[in-house]
This record gives structure tokens, C-alpha cells and sequence, in this order.
């Protein structure tokens, strides 16, 4: 009897630590809408960068960047109006775009310009000479 006891016992313990168990692993979810953004044209397909600085918009005939730091569509790329499908690779900053109908593939490569301000500062050379900087990232 005893040992009927103790088995239904701890089967009781099992149950009541697995429902327990399940009680404390589910969770809920709070959310809130943070931005919403009105398009002049249906968006087709969307992809973000890694970092969330930038949501890219197909549309058709076009791509918008929307720079979620200015909260606006800080550039357009024009593309093919049969392109359908949009992702973004952030190892090599591409977009690769796509069409089911045309069976194609479009790899567009993004190359991030800065704008400095230099006004008042003292330079040597032409004042609006274009300036190249190098970023050696593997250099040890």
C-alpha cells in the first residue's frame, strides 16, 4: 500500500510541476505600434537592415528607403516594374530583388555616402573635391 501511495504520490509531483512548468514558460506578448508610414503606391515587398536604420520599400518601379533615424524616405531607386520579391544582404549591403513572372533576378549594390560639413574649417585644394575614405576592417 505503501508503495502505491508513493507512486501515485509522485505522479502527483510530476503533473503538478509539469502544469506548473507550463504555467511559468507561458508568456505573453505587449506590444505597441511605434509608426505608421502612408505610401503613395502599394508596397510589393519589404526588408529591413540588420541594424533597423533602414526599412526598404518595393514598390512598383521603385524602392524606398525609409530611414527609421529621420522618419522619412530619404532615397528612391528606381527598378523594372515586373520586379516582385525584395530582401536585403547586410553582409555585402545588397538588395536582390526578383520576379516570379520574369523568372529574373536584380542584385543592386548600396554604398552609404556621408555628408560633412566643412563650412568655416580651413582646407587645401579645390573646395568641392570629392573625398574617398578607406576602411581597412581585416587589418591586423
Amino acid at each position: 500500500m505503501k508503495r502505491k501511495f508513493l507512486t501515485l504520490a509522485i505522479l502527483l509531483a510530476l503533473a503538478a510541476g509539469s502544469f506548473c512548468a507550463n504555467r511559468l514558460l507561458a508568456a505573453g506578448l505587449d506590444w505597441q505600434v511605434i509608426n505608421q508610414i502612408k505610401l503613395e503606391e502599394a508596397p510589393l515587398d519589404v526588408a529591413t537592415s540588420t541594424d533597423g536604420r533602414w526599412i526598404f520599400v518595393l514598390t512598383q518601379g521603385e524602392v524606398l528607403v525609409y530611414s527609421t533615424l529621420e522618419e522619412k524616405v530619404v532615397n528612391r531607386i528606381p527598378v523594372d516594374k515586373i520586379l516582385d520579391m525584395l530582401t536585403h544582404s547586410e553582409k555585402d549591403n545588397t538588395l536582390v530583388l526578383g520576379s516570379h513572372s520574369g523568372k529574373t533576378l536584380k542584385i543592386i549594390q548600396l554604398e552609404v555616402i556621408h555628408t560633412i560639413d566643412i563650412s568655416g574649417l580651413p582646407f587645401k585644394g579645390p573646395e568641392h573635391a570629392p573625398v574617398i575614405i578607406a576602411v581597412f576592417g581585416d587589418y591586423q
